[in-house]
């Protein structure tokens, strides 16, 4: 393919997935980017602007593998040809970034900087023994049996008294592991890390609020922070007597803002958020604080779907829903108080696009009036210029390569194209074979459950090729590639093995609205297998040549969970599954990840969630592989099927690899094992 602009990744050699050396698919690659060297195109196009935000520069490729770099004024929109790279001449031209420049923004609202020094430099705070000493004098004694005071303090803005961490005192559960392979020595090596799991207790700081004018320090109520997992983002108003610190309840069932009145002493709830099931404060929320903490900025799902309010921040009440609909704002890029304004990611917003599309906008925080920056039937990333005026634009699907566009920030509105995809003849000279998105209903015909479909390089119809998928089913995000690849990693590298693969967000995973996310709940062995099967065989209908008596699953982390979990409860479905670094079992795995899903207390749930429990009725082919040092997942986890397994009789194939972390199923090696697990167990064309 020649285009008008960047838009390819070399990819690995198609046949790499059928040689047995382990190096073939490094070797491969380099094989191939030698083969498209000016053919294919870089996937970047640079834009560079000038320091006063009068042009901006970018390079276009043609059939010449010369890069022609250009310039575009933008106030006559006349092109000119650049004759070196802008980033030469750094006096006239700079890039851009992620976020547009903050260069209007009044003075932080909170003070939540710490230090032992007051602000004014008068005074200073020391721990000695257990014991708090203000300018060398004790002024509180030891925090009391099972707490201590935190070397963390949090002066007022007229140095007037100062809040100090009151923390628990607990043992950290640890995890042990040995190195049995270390770089500098024969010998193998030992070592621990603090690792709390689900259930256990946490060492939580509360704030104490010390006067310097000899008043009773003033502690948290605690029927305000009843069974807390975090109390976070500390800080005063610049009143210098209002303290705030948001609360997260344990089990994620409350998140929520808490104001200590610090003259008059009374305590309340400035704003709670509440979910029977959980609120995901770890990735759907945000806040910031605007006007002194007049008001705030706050991201909630209270009405089903992640949007922005603004919010009273006296009384917590609702100024003004600044979004609203059946769609999400995935995240607050910046926000600019002085003019009012909120760039915003999100998602779902057009009806007829796939809902996972990122787009842009900007919110008028005074009127609620939200400007659409994106409109591209795709997912778009965004350059902003220096001055934040402009912002280029690249937008893309799995099928259809990129376009990218010159925009401006006031209204939205597209300045030119400055370049798009053409031809992708080269790669179909190639056997590169296009991504297929697809979808249908989920289990009950609510919601439509989108995927993709990945086809081998040598595809021919009329054959007939098993099934692979891939899974991620982590109710944190969504998972399908939605930009343009020409490869997309050890899913593609399985395909040119001989399998059709797929990839698809199903039911119980998130920025769909909460009621899509929240099957999850209590409920992580489901993992959208009923929303799964369905998807795949509706697809089959339309592609004969998947053969869905021959199903294979594969994921790490979580996605070795399900994909062990697929075995286990969906056996006339999934006949072969490879589980990488898998969280088998949730009472295993790290504290917030699993309680945000799975709640707490422990209960009966998570023993009929695990997979050690439903291990005696695997009947397919099995592959583990787990890294003996991850300390994201302890590998306990993997360790303690294997050992079931073993006990149950049951036939498995097992690598546990020394010195490796979190992932090691997606090295060179682990990866071409599980090729040919695939090829050994679900066979190849037929």
């Amino acid at each position: 393919m020649i285009c008008a602009l960047g838009c390819f990744s070399l990819f690995a050699h198609p046949l790499a997935a059928e040689h047995g050396a382990t190096s073939l698919f490094e070797k491969e690659r380099k094989e191939r980017a030698s083969q498209l060297a000016g053919k294919v195109l870089n996937e970047a196009l640079p834009v560079f602007w000038s320091k006063e935000g009068s042009k901006a520069a970018f390079a276009v490729q043609g059939k010449s593998q010369k890069r022609d770099w250009r310039v575009l004024d933008l106030k006559s929109g006349k092109i000119e040809i650049f004759e070196r790279r802008p980033d030469h001449y750094e006096e006239s031209f700079e890039k851009g970034g992620e976020k547009p420049p903050l260069t209007r923004t009044q003075p932080p609202s909170l003070s939540s900087k710490t230090g032992l020094k007051s602000p004014d430099g008068e005074h200073v705070v020391s721990l000695r023994e257990g014991n708090v000493f203000l300018n060398g004098k004790e002024i509180l004694g030891a925090a009391g049996e099972g707490f201590q005071w935190q070397e963390r303090v949090f002066w007022s803005p007229d140095s007037s008294r100062f809040a100090i961490g009151k923390n628990t005192d607990h043992p950290v559960r640890q995890v042990h592991y040995v190195r049995s392979r270390p770089d500098e020595s024969l010998q193998p090596e030992y070592f621990t890390k603090n690792y709390p799991k689900a259930g256990d207790q946490l060492n939580v700081a509360h704030p104490v609020i010390v006067y310097l004018d000899g008043r009773e320090p003033l502690e948290v109520d605690s029927s305000l922070i009843e069974n807390p997992y975090d109390l976070r983002k500390w800080g005063w108003r610049p009143d210098g007597v209002r303290f705030l610190f948001e609360f997260i309840e344990r089990g994620f069932g409350s998140h929520r803002i808490v104001e200590l009145n610090t003259e008059t002493r009374k305590q309340r709830v400035l704003v709670d958020e509440t979910d029977e099931k959980f609120i995901q404060v770890f990735g759907n929320s945000f806040r910031q604080d605007l006007k002194g903490g007049d008001e705030i900025l706050w991201l909630s799902e209270r009405d089903g779907w992640n949007h922005l309010y603004l919010l009273d921040g006296k009384t917590g009440d609702t100024i003004r829903r600044l979004t609203e609909g059946e769609w999400v704002v995935r995240k607050v890029v910046a926000v600019d108080e002085l003019i009012r304004s909120a760039v915003i990611e999100i998602s779902g917003f057009y009806a007829d696009q796939d809902p996972y599309h990122l787009h842009y906008a900007k919110v008028n925080l005074e009127s609620g009036v939200m400007t659409l920056l994106t409109d591209g039937d795709g997912t778009h990333e965004v350059i902003w210029s220096p001055d934040g005026n402009y912002y280029s634009v690249k937008w893309s699907r799995v099928d259809c390569p990129p376009t990218h566009e010159l925009r401006r920030l006031s209204d939205g509105k597209k300045i030119t194209t400055l370049a798009e995809a053409g031809s992708i003849e080269v790669l179909e000279k190639l056997n590169w074979q296009k991504p297929q998105r697809f979808v249908t209903k989920d289990r009950n015909g609510e919601y439509d459950i989108h995927g993709m479909i990945l086809r081998p390089h040598d595809f021919q119809i009329g054959k007939s090729y098993p099934v692979v998928e891939a899974i991620y089913a982590g109710p944190h995000g969504s998972y399908t590639p939605k930009s343009w690849r020409t490869h997309h990693g050890g899913m593609s590298e399985i395909a040119n093995g001989g399998f059709i693969v797929v990839k698809l967000d199903a039911l119980g995973t998130n920025h769909r609205g909460k009621k899509f996310q929240q099957v999850a709940y209590q409920n992580l062995i489901d993992s959208g297998f009923p929303d799964r099967i369905k998807w795949i065989r509706a697809a089959a209908e339309e592609i004969p040549e998947m053969d869905l008596n021959r199903v294979g699953i594969y994921g790490g982390s979580a996605g070795g969970q399900s994909a062990l979990a697929a075995l286990l409860t969906h056996p006339d479905f999934y006949q072969a599954g490879a589980a990488d670094c898998g969280c088998h079992d949730n009472r295993m795995d790290k504290i917030w990840w699993n309680e945000q899903w799975m709640d707490w207390p422990i209960g009966p749930h998570y023993e009929a969630n695990s997979n050690l429990t439903h291990v005696s009725k695997l009947q397919g082919h099995l592959l583990l592989t787990v890294g003996e040092l991850d300390t994201n997942v302890d590998p306990s986890s993997t360790y303690q099927v294997v050992d079931a397994l073993v006990k149950a009789d049951k036939d498995f194939e097992y690598y546990g690899i020394p010195g490796a972390g979190h992932g090691v199923g997606e090295r060179p090696y682990l990866r071409r094992k599980r090729i040919e697990f695939f090829q050994r167990w679900l066979g190849g064309v037929k």
